[in-house]
């Protein structure tokens, strides 16, 4: 089967679900108004609260979400051929993933812009809404320790994107100045200082030729460094930081997506992976963990985080909650099509697959499923002219950017759920932003450097895939209930709700016995993983009484 024709059926479907799917979703089911209030105009506050031009909030949204997992997971996934992986990442995102996304978003900005947990509160009860936010919490705790291992191994692995990613963020702070201190438009400074991004990836390496100490710093040490600037970072307006650094990231992921799309067109490879393979040495089975294991590229708890944690207070006109919400998903959707095609007609030849996905083993270990990645999808640039190097650079950095994008988003939202629980609960230091974001980020500090030798962020990981969807799927059932009190059909997020929820409770019900089984080494993962379950069947339980029980207040 030929890559590219592959690529242009999903975008086909892509374009589809977005001109009728997410019309439908918008007009009839969320009834957006252009005239409707925000929560960025009613408590714009210049830190959280801030309104937005949709083009820069959609780059924020998109480079949040879009972290290194649409990468990795597809890029495991394909162990188990590429036609279940690529199946998934088209009608998960089309039906499931970007309506999550979209639904999480409308529901924050029509409750004040805040989280998809608080809201739960008002929706569910009280309860709900701290079991939520826990879990909320447990999984923003995860993401940044195992999110900062990750950066820390690539700054180690690849000294020479360093460079790039402190030129970035100096830029982003840069153009935040010029665009909100000094009132020029956007777009056209953000590409002057995108242009000086890509003139530092080129310059990594002259750099760690000049300062070869850098390379002498250990992974723990780049994890610490890592928390300190999400620290800063989860303070700072949004503005000044995030805003324009993901604006600056959406563009190298356009460029790269560009790039790669022109690389497929052009080399047209045939996928040397076969459709499917059932049964991978030491793989679990294909049903239920295709479903958690290709999380971001498909559908993602954490992205429910993002649309109320971070993009409902900036969001301008209700309007843009389509563009922003549904299409961020698709163009994160469009990236994990992409690791799909890169990891399996990337290589030159079927043997040379089969030697990459020779076991589970092989294909779960972190340098082997980003070099899939990196290493495919820069044989594709490469046929445009571009040294296999240096596309093999640009690639690396953008993943790394990614991971950086989603590391300073959690940051803020780890902050930002701390603050809700302290005022549910009276505790008043959290609802300073320093107090709340120096416990959040203390707090993964913590397990990122004393458990497992300084990996506990990596070895907690296989709880992040079971524990995102979950989160998903208690979204989807929050939003279900909501609808339903508007006098609204459930069926469009009910129905995606049980299939997430019943998928991914299999897959940790499977996890836990593998845990127990090794207790005495898996202790952590297994308490861990039982609590989050036990919080996920309370929550669900409770919601679905509540779902049951209520009755339509119009149907207006």
């Amino acid at each position: 089967m030929n890559a590219a024709t592959l690529a242009a059926i999903v975008l086909v479907a892509f374009a589809l679900g977005y001109r009728f799917y997410a019309g439908f979703l918008a007009e009839k089911i969320y009834r957006l108004r252009e005239d409707e209030p925000v929560p960025s105009r009613e408590f714009e506050d210049g830190v959280d609260y801030v309104p937005t031009k949709r083009h820069v909030l959609w780059g924020h949204h998109f480079a949040s979400i879009a972290g290194a997992a649409p990468i990795v997971g597809p890029s495991i996934a394909v162990i188990w051929g590429w036609g279940p992986a690529l199946i998934w990442v088209c009608l998960g995102t089309v039906f499931i993933g970007a309506a999550h996304d979209f639904s999480a978003l409308v529901i924050s900005a029509r409750h004040q812009g805040r989280s998809i947990g608080d809201v739960a509160g008002d929706v569910v009860g009280d309860r709900v809404r701290t079991l939520f936010l826990v879990i909320i919490s447990l999984l923003t705790w995860v993401v940044l320790a195992v999110f900062a291992y990750i950066i820390a191994t690539l700054f180690v692995s690849t000294p020479s994107s360093i460079f790039p990613i402190n030129v970035q963020i100096v830029v982003a702070m840069t153009l935040g100045w010029l665009v909100y201190k000094r009132g020029l438009p956007m777009f056209v400074p953000s590409l002057v200082c995108y242009a000086g991004l890509l003139f530092a990836i080129f310059q990594g390496q002259t750099f760690v030729d000049a300062f070869p100490a850098i390379t002498q710093l250990s992974i723990t040490n780049w994890v610490v460094l890592l928390l300190v600037y999400s620290f800063i970072a989860s303070v700072m307006p949004v503005w000044l930081l995030l805003q324009p650094r993901d604006y600056l990231n959406s563009h190298q992921l356009i460029t790269g997506l560009v790039l790669l799309s022109a690389g497929l067109a052009a080399l047209r490879p045939e996928v040397v992976a076969p459709v499917l393979n059932e049964a991978p040495e030491g793989a679990p089975s294909l049903i239920p963990f295709l479903f958690v294991t290709i999380a971001c590229g498909a559908i993602s708890g954490f992205h429910g985080l993002v649309s109320s944690g971070t993009t409902s207070k900036q969001l301008d006109r209700m309007t843009d909650a389509r563009p922003i919400g549904y299409g961020g998903m698709l163009a994160e959707g469009f990236l994990g099509l992409m690791a799909v095609l890169a990891a399996t007609a990337g290589f030159a030849t079927a043997d040379e697959w089969w030697a990459h996905y020779a076991s589970w083993g092989a294909a779960n270990g972190l340098p082997a499923k980003l070099d899939a990645f990196v290493s495919g999808g820069a044989s594709f640039v490469e046929v445009l002219g571009i040294p296999f190097e240096s596309a093999r650079t640009f690639m690396a950095v953008m993943v790394i950017a990614f991971a950086a994008t989603s590391l300073d988003t959690g940051a803020r939202i780890q902050r930002l759920v701390l603050a809700e629980l302290g005022e549910a609960y009276g505790v008043k230091p959290l609802s300073n932003r320093f107090i709340a974001g120096a416990v959040g980020i203390g707090a993964a500090l913590l397990l990122a450097v004393t458990q497992g030798g300084g990996q506990g962020g990596l070895a907690l990981w296989p709880l992040f895939g079971t524990t995102n969807q979950l989160v998903a799927g208690v979204t989807l059932l929050v939003v279900s209930i909501w609808l339903k009190r508007q006098g609204r059909p459930v069926v469009y997020t009910l129905v995606p709700m049980v299939a997430v929820a019943a998928v991914t409770a299999w897959a940790m019900i499977g996890n836990l016995l593998d845990y127990y089984a090794n207790f005495e080494t898996l202790w952590l993962l297994s308490l861990s993983g039982t609590l989050v379950l036990a919080l996920d069947v309370w929550i669900l339980l409770e919601g679905l009484r509540v779902l049951r029980d209520t009755q339509p207040e119009s149907t207006a």
